[in-house]
């Protein structure tokens, strides 16, 4: 995955500001802090120099989650055309970014951060961008750890927010963010077992006031993974010059890991099931472990299955499954995702 052009332009003039040794030495602190396990007392960004390293190394993969995780929301809610969109804890709109990168019917944002600087870094990287709802998002300076305003809006989003709060914080938030939601409310965290435990406690405390699960579970079940292991995600992003200067890294790509989930009042369309591992291919056959309405499943598809084993092979980590893993049969498109239950 590649940023749109508008944000590698926009980035490419903002990071200009600083020498490639001040952000490296600023990503590499960054890094051992962002990594760290959540203390939930304050925030990761401390200084200018932090901000502008936030740019060059974590926003490409933010971009990268985030647009990952909404499209699995389209796919699943294809009648969904939110022109709203709240982002709490918003950055520098990153996820703003990716969603109007999805839905053009996107006509108006607003977008909560609590750093000053971070709010103005996020304004001169769309102070050019093609979409209009990216010129025009407004920008409100909000404590997430406190009480703020929150109407409702067609899509909510946190990302990469949960880990900075405390757990009643991260409750309190996520309460709010559901209580705004008109249509989905999106939550991504790191790919480790501390992000999946805040995705998962989410989750089934939204469950049970009602919510659906949108993505990227295929039920609304307990989670049935289990003991050490965690759900998550990777998504490939493409690295600049700048961003390999600046991690002083040779491949010229990364892989972000997290784990989200995505919640509404909405039915989404039925999923046979997901991939949650990258699929195994072997001599003659695929290994393929999924989550499915019935719980984990492990299948095989082979070569005797000319057209199973062409769809397996194809499958990536992440993918809805093309066939029933029940019965083996492809799962033929169905109309109807997206609109309101009785």
């Amino acid at each position: 995955m590649q940023l749109p052009q508008d944000l590698q332009e926009a980035l490419a003039g903002v990071l200009s500001q600083g020498s490639v040794k001040a952000l490296r030495a600023a990503a590499e602190d960054l890094s051992r802090r962002y990594r760290a396990p959540a203390s939930g007392k304050g925030p990761l960004l401390r200084a200018r120099e932090d901000i502008l390293a936030y740019l060059a190394v974590r926003l490409p993969a933010t971009f990268a989650a985030s647009h990952a995780a909404l499209a699995q929301v389209k796919a699943q809610l294809p009648h969904f055309t939110p022109r709203t969109l709240l982002d709490a804890g918003a950055g520098p709109g990153t996820a703003l970014w990716a969603a109007a990168a999805l839905f053009p019917s996107l006509e108006a944002a607003t977008l909560l951060e609590r750093d000053r600087e971070m709010i103005a870094a996020g304004r001169r990287l769309a102070a050019g961008a093609s979409a209009p709802v990216l010129r025009a998002a407004a920008w409100d300076e909000a404590h997430l750890d406190q009480a703020f305003s929150a109407p409702p809006h067609d899509l909510t989003v946190a990302a990469y927010v949960l880990g900075e709060l405390g757990q009643g914080a991260q409750d309190a938030l996520a309460d709010r963010l559901w209580r705004a939601t008109e249509g989905v409310m999106l939550l991504v965290e790191p790919g480790t077992p501390q992000g999946f435990a805040r995705i998962l406690r989410q989750r089934d405390r939204l469950l049970a006031q009602g919510a659906r699960t949108i993505a990227p579970c295929p039920h609304d079940d307990a989670c049935p993974i289990i003991g050490s292991d965690w759900c998550h995600f990777a998504e490939r992003v493409s690295r600049s010059a700048l961003h390999r200067r600046v991690k002083g890294a040779d491949l010229g790509y990364e892989d972000e890991k997290f784990s989200f989930v995505a919640l509404s009042r909405l039915a989404p369309l039925p999923l046979a099931g997901r991939v949650i591992r990258h699929p195994q291919v072997r001599g003659g056959h695929v290994h393929v472990a999924l989550c499915t309405p019935r719980g984990l499943e492990s299948t095989v598809a082979t070569r005797k299955d000319k057209d199973r084993y062409r769809l397996a092979k194809d499958l990536r980590w992440g993918d809805p499954t093309p066939w029933d893993a029940a019965e083996g049969a492809p799962v033929r498109p169905r109309d109807g995702g997206g609109k309101e239950q009785p």
